[in-house]
Parts: structure tokens; sequence; C-alpha cells
């Protein structure tokens, strides 16, 4: 996600590979990827997930969705500086683009698919693009309050108590909800399984924060905050960092679902 700059924070992307990449091999190990796929990526980002995808369905092709035009800039450089030829990348909403009917034999997201606003009307047009039989793949994150992450990271920006969590990102967190969704849109066989994994965010406390400052929700918490009390809450924030900081990085519990489904 692009986040826009608050409390002179410069806008950049925020690098969901680095953040993500126990939970990647999480997804990839509950995919069964054959030549021949042709996939559908939803929430592609910078594309890592989609150009892993298609270096397996050489006879085949991967198609990345995002809303994020900055995101699919770099996706579709490194996919030329790579090589990749079988991969292309589309700026779509997946709630509402006309995929072709029955065209994929895979869809899959990591932690894309929380944020459409009719999240009924989107499970049913990516299903349309499936053909029969073709399974739906997602990992999607569970409640807030069991986001190692989120309570640390507001913890230590907010001025006066806890602040309000931005729950978009945690729309599906409820399993019986999400089945329900999932069936609703023509689905079968929908199966969650916890899947628990630290996520990461750089080698060292300076790095952390840094690697924090262009999400939204630390930007909104920055953004409430007056000039001497941003220093402070930034102070606050690399102490959070150093607290989660050993050997190997800066790494925060979180906890995930990884849904299955067939169309």
């Amino acid at each position: 996600m692009v986040e826009s700059g608050a409390a002179g924070v410069p806008a950049r992307v925020f690098d969901y590979d680095a953040e993500l990449r126990r939970y990647q091999r999480r997804l990839w190990a509950a995919l069964e990827l054959r030549p021949d796929d042709t996939v559908l990526d939803i929430g592609c980002g910078t594309g890592q997930l989609t150009r892993d995808v298609a270096g397996v369905a050489t006879r085949g092709s991967a198609l990345g969705v995002d809303i994020s035009p900055v995101m699919l800039e770099q996706a579709r450089r490194i996919s030329a500086d790579t090589g990749v030829h079988n991969v292309r990348f589309e700026r779509a909403d997946a709630q509402v683009h006309p995929f072709p009917p029955a065209h994929f034999t895979l869809a899959i997201s990591r932690f894309g698919t929380m944020f459409f606003a009719d999240p009924a009307e989107a499970f049913a047009n990516i299903g349309r693009a499936l053909r029969p039989g073709a399974p739906l793949v997602q990992v999607i994150w569970q409640h807030a309050d069991r986001q190692e992450w989120v309570t640390e990271i507001h913890r230590a920006l907010a001025s006066d108590g806890p602040a309000e969590v931005d729950g978009s990102a945690f729309s599906l967190a409820d399993p019986d909800e999400t089945t329900g969704l999932l069936t609703a849109a023509g689905f079968t066989d929908v199966a969650i399984a916890e899947v628990r994994e630290p996520i990461y965010y750089g080698p060292d406390p300076d790095a952390g924060v840094d690697a924090v400052l262009p999400l939204r929700m630390t930007n909104d918490a920055l953004a409430r905050l007056g000039p001497g009390e941003t220093e402070r809450a930034l102070e606050r924030l690399r102490a959070v960092m150093a607290a989660h900081c050993s050997a190997d990085g800066v790494w925060f519990d979180s906890c995930a679902w990884l849904v299955t489904a067939t169309r």
C-alpha cells in the first residue's frame, strides 16, 4: 500500500515482501502449481508472489492485479529486469473488474482480499473468473487484538490512551463469516486453518521505525499529534522496535488464517 506522508514523513511504498516473508512460505506450501496453470494474484503489490508462480507455470501465465499504480510500476520493472515473460500486471479492483469468465485455473492472495467494499460481490466476481474446480488460496489477518504489531505500534504512538484501530485489514477475521461469504459466492470445500508467523520490520530499531512509517495506521496516529508530541511518540516507537530486536532483526508476533476453497 502506498501511503501519504504525515508529520514530515515522505510518501513511499511499504515493503510487504520483507514484512510477510514467513507467510509467503506458508501460502506457497499450500499451492499445488502446475506448468499449465493460469493464475490470478489478487492484491499482488510489487508482484513477488506473482513472479514466483509464473516461474512454475512455465506453459501458463500469471496475472497480478492491484489498485496501487506505484506498486504495479515497481512490479513491472522488477519483472522486466528478471526476465519473467509469462507474467503481467494490471491496475484493477478485483471486486468489479471484468475478468474473462471461467479463465483462471487458480486464484491466490497474500493479504489482498480484506479491503473490498463489498466482499460478497468481490468473491462472486472472482468465482466467475475461475474455471469449475479451480482453487482459491489466500491468507488473511485474524482480529487486530491478536496482532502484536498492531497493539505495540498503537501503544507507542497513542498520546492519550489506546487509539481506534482501522478495521479494514481485519474485515475477514471471523472464520464463520468468511466461510459464509465464500459459500454464498459459489465456492465449496471451504477450509480455514490458523497460521502464526512473526513479521519483519528490518535489521535494527532505526530500520524498524523507518519501515512502519508508510503504514496508514502509523500516519493516522502521527497526524493527530503536535510537533512536540510527534517527537516523543517516535522515540517511544523506536523503544518498541528495540524491545523486539534480536540478532536477526525486528520481529513482531502475528496471527492469520490460511483459507482454501474450490470454485
